[in-house]
């Protein structure tokens, strides 16, 4: 969660360390536990992210071109549940900066 605070992403519930970094681990894992090609399963990886990439970008590319994807300057900068409902969605996933981070 630190790498993408420091990165700017936004991920408030923690998806991108779920599902991205533990699917790659759990594919090339199979290599470890049960003696599964390494180059086939990193193959594997940039083929399954490759196809996510290029369908994500296409089908947001259609979405802006007919509908309004994104929020206001303002909007973006409060964070929306705050803008929307008044409340911090998910307080519990706020990263905090340690004595020695710099955000």
């Amino acid at each position: 969660m630190k790498l993408l605070v420091k990165m700017k992403l936004d991920d408030v519930v923690g998806a991108i360390p779920a599902h991205l970094f533990a699917g790659i681990w759990g594919t090339l894992v199979v290599c470890l536990a049960g003696g599964g090609n390494l180059g086939v399963q990193l193959l594997g990886v940039v083929a399954v992210g490759a196809f996510v990439f290029a369908s994500s970008w296409l089908l947001w590319k259609l979405l802006a071109l007919t509908l309004e994807v994104r929020v206001s300057n303002k909007v973006e900068q409060l964070g929306q549940d705050i803008a929307e409902l008044g409340i911090d969605a998910y307080p519990e996933f706020v990263v905090m900066p340690e004595d020695d981070d710099e955000i």
